[in-house]
């Protein structure tokens, strides 16, 4: 096989930004909902960040794969997206675990022998969902959170190599209408589309994740670009719009909305946009703290909800707390991206290649 295969081609930049933007909202959102109820909260939507990551993620893998994949072969397919994403899976397992024994405002470790602990961190690191510890409202993935939309990731990744690749744009756009009403159903009976991260809205996530990855899919290959002069910060404005539009009786049809419309819309003009120079450093850097930050966090917000519970601060300092935190958070990641995460990936890369020559 030849080793071009594993050339990337070069990334929209504008979306790599608009991809740091949704998860530092999502950090914001984690830290709030601790807090307040979700009609409190001024980023109450801010879950929707990871309807957009789906959405983003056909887009990227259209355009990376789609023309690629069928020389590559499915395997080698599989082990690119493994050396992207699960390093940072098992990382975040390892912090989660490490925040379960030594959080110092809780006992929850306490309740859990040294067997079941290795059974949740097994779990974590291989992606099989085990919604065990009642502590932790029954995530997934009791070590982290998070990890719940990187197995639906890896689902629908199996499911583009083996069968979305192969289809042309009309049988993809019956699929997509499809999981379209599936997603309107979902959000209609739960009332809004949080669900997937946990044991009792499992499918949602199932839900979430077709339709949004699928429509992304369908972006790039109707060339529904749309060439616009918004740049980083009109995009970056309007994709937050939708992490913090007002909560109400109608959640269910506007987040059905957002998801359905929104999104695939800031998506085609994200990719049709072009970039200052000003703003291409700060694009880059969004793009590739996104990842990190979205799986090293959640250790931190488990902590938070502890802190918050014993000792009930008051808004100011609560406030001070969670812009010190999310600082923090995003200088950690930035450490894990270079110290963890790149070498750790250019070394598989490497060996990757060794065996192809």
């Amino acid at each position: 096989m030849n080793t071009d295969l594993l050339q990337s081609k070069q990334h929209f930049q504008i979306l790599d930004g608009l991809r740091g933007v949704a998860a530092l909202a999502i950090v914001i959102f984690h830290f709030m909902e601790m807090v307040f109820e979700f009609s409190k909260n001024f980023i109450g939507h801010g879950f929707l960040a990871v309807d957009f990551f789906f959405c983003l993620s056909g887009f990227v893998i259209a355009y990376a794969y789609d023309n690629r994949i069928a020389g590559m072969g499915t395997w080698e397919f599989f082990k690119g997206r493994l050396i992207r994403l699960h390093p940072l899976i098992v990382f975040g397992s390892a912090l989660g675990l490490v925040s379960f024994l030594i959080d110092p405002f809780s006992a929850y470790s306490n309740v859990y022998s040294a067997g079941k602990l290795a059974l949740m961190s097994l779990a974590s690191i291989f992606l099989i969902p085990l919604p065990i510890a009642e502590e932790r409202s029954f995530n997934l993935f009791t070590l982290n959170a998070p990890t719940w939309s990187l197995f639906w990731e890896y689902i629908v990744n199996i499911f583009y190599a083996l069968i979305l690749y192969r289809l042309s744009r009309r049988p993809l756009l019956l699929l997509t209408v499809i999981a379209g009403l599936i997603l309107c159903f979902v959000s209609f009976r739960a009332g809004n589309l949080l669900g997937g991260w946990s044991g009792g809205t499992f499918w949602d996530g199932g839900a979430r994740v077709c339709y949004s990855f699928m429509i992304g899919m369908l972006i790039f290959r109707s060339n529904w670009i749309i060439k616009n002069k918004l740049g980083f910060a009109g995009l970056a404005a309007l994709l937050s719009l939708a992490f913090i539009m007002p909560y109400s009786d109608w959640n269910w049809l506007t987040e059905a909305i957002v998801v359905l419309f929104y999104f695939p819309l800031i998506v085609a003009l994200g990719a049709g946009a072009t970039v200052s120079p000003e703003m291409r450093k700060l694009c880059e850097f969004s793009g590739n703290i996104s990842y990190p930050l979205y799986m090293t966090h959640y250790m931190v917000i488990w902590v938070f909800l502890n802190y918050y519970t014993a000792y009930k601060p008051e808004t100011a300092q609560l406030t001070l707390i969670i812009i010190i935190g999310t600082m923090l958070l995003i200088a950690f990641a930035y450490l894990v991206m270079m110290f963890y995460d790149i070498p750790i990936r250019s070394y598989l890369v490497r060996i990757r290649k060794q065996k192809l020559r």
